[in-house]
């Protein structure tokens, strides 16, 4: 069996979004000849927990190493911030205390590509030594953070292996990036590692086809489209025990952050229930994961308590067993034009459910591309509307809750976004990298 070497700065017993992409892929790339080994801090800045996904990878081998970040420099502004306004995303576009904005200006300026850069040098000597002892075929880095593909990039400069850098997210054309307050030194460093990173991989790999084209256009490296996806094992379970009383369930799993709040949503739902007490009797609007305190405002501010049930962060079985009972499942996007670009990963879980999905976004965007495309007779998996379009809106939460939508599962379009299939899609890209490049003769330096 061929070996991947994996650099990822997010693995269990780290929990989150971040983490599930590369601890499905080597769950299921031994299935298709490729066993992983794992490269990631013994000490990270975890935004959650989650012991249940590293059950899944028990028997993958896992190489830790301690990381010092620069946070230490300036925690005290980071403590006093986040203690101010803690937040899904500490990086976007609202307003900050002068402690926020001097640490903002820190993390951009200082520490590029991003806080975890003091671990690239002290990694790439370490991973040089050790696959001399231990080789590998093929090395993938997935970020961001970005400092992960620094560290491949110097690894396989070194010693000749292939290399693949995978892009959960963007790099400078990512949401958050015009809100780092960058100086112009700054800015061309970004785009020069990136440049950089892009032409020196042997295969780039994007998780959305708007991304892939960005991509494409600035570097001639081939660049592989594999999206994110659903596990079919955790769709086998069965769903949370049915309420006492009739319920119509409204479901949001994952980061709800405060740029993402479809203020319209609410206010359908508010003259909904005003309206109607037996939707009133039966709505349960269920947030799972965390969730940014504005938006549970706005919820009391259209008098939606009454109908909340907050749970907080959940293990991924957790999140999963929400999904599979809600009767839609709620996915809006962030207001940021980058986002229409963007395929977030709970998207495929969404779909993995097999529940109706009410987006909140670009209509043009890649998300909506999918969601209709998902189920045949060009039903959809779901409708993604515009943020102001309360009128499609409520017509659509209507027709779900009179029985009038009818989603009918397409099983094997779905299928294609199962973990096994984009595994799959992986494996083929890491054994034809390997047969072309071959990994004899270490890489020479590019100018």
């Amino acid at each position: 069996m061929k070996k991947v070497l994996i650099i990822s700065y997010y693995w269990p017993p780290s929990g989150g979004s971040g983490v599930q992409r590369w601890v499905k892929f080597a769950k299921y790339l031994p299935a298709e000849g490729w066993q992983a080994v794992v490269y990631t801090p013994s000490n990270p800045e975890a935004p959650a927990r989650d012991e249940s996904l590293g059950a899944e990878v028990a028997d993958v081998e896992v190489i830790r190493r301690r990381i010092v970040e620069p946070y230490v420099l300036y925690a005290g502004l980071f403590r006093r911030e986040k203690a101010a306004a803690p937040r899904v995303n500490p990086v976007d576009g609202g307003r900050r205390s002068l402690a926020g904005r001097i640490a903002m200006w820190l993390r951009g300026n200082l520490f590029i590509p991003d806080p975890k850069c003091l671990w690239v040098r002290p990694s790439v000597r370490f991973l040089t030594q050790y696959l001399r002892e231990h080789p590998v075929d093929a090395i993938v880095s997935t970020g961001p953070p970005h400092s992960m593909h620094l560290i491949a990039r110097g690894v396989s400069r070194a010693t000749g292996i292939p290399w693949v850098a995978d892009f959960r997210d963007p790099w400078t054309k990512v949401f958050y990036f015009k809100h780092l307050s960058l100086t112009p030194f700054a800015r061309h460093r970004h785009e020069a590692l990136e440049k950089r990173v892009l032409d020196d991989a042997d295969r780039v790999v994007a998780v959305s086809p708007m991304v892939q084209d960005e991509f494409r256009r600035m570097t001639g490296t081939p660049v592989a489209l594999i999206t994110n996806g659903y596990d079919e094992d955790d769709y086998r379970q069965a769903p949370v025990p049915a309420p006492s009383r009739p319920a119509f369930r409204i479901t949001h799993t994952g980061l709800f952050a405060r740029d993402g709040i479809p203020a319209a949503l609410w206010e359908v739902l508010a003259e909904k229930c005003a309206a109607d007490p037996s939707f009133a009797a039966s709505l349960q609007l269920r947030l799972v994961g965390k969730t940014d305190r504005e938006v549970l405002e706005s919820i009391a501010a259209a008098g939606l308590t009454p109908y909340l049930t907050d749970r907080g962060y959940q293990e991924h079985a957790e999140a999963v067993r929400e999904q599979l009972a809600a009767d839609i499942l709620l996915l809006p996007l962030r207001k940021e034009p980058e986002y229409r670009a963007v395929l977030p990963g709970k998207l495929f879980e969404y779909l993995g459910a097999r529940r109706p999905v009410l987006g909140i976004g670009a209509p043009d965007g890649a998300m909506a591309r999918i969601v209709s495309s998902s189920f045949p007779g060009g039903v959809g998996a779901g409708e993604v509307f515009d943020w102001e379009d309360k009128a499609g809106m409520a017509a659509f939460v209507d027709d779900i809750w009179r029985g009038r939508a009818l989603f009918a599962p397409d099983g094997e379009t779905v299928a294609r976004y199962s973990r096994r299939s984009t595994a799959a899609a992986m494996a083929r890209l890491l054994e034809e990298m390997t047969r072309r490049e071959g990994t004899s003769a270490p890489k020479q330096p590019k100018i």
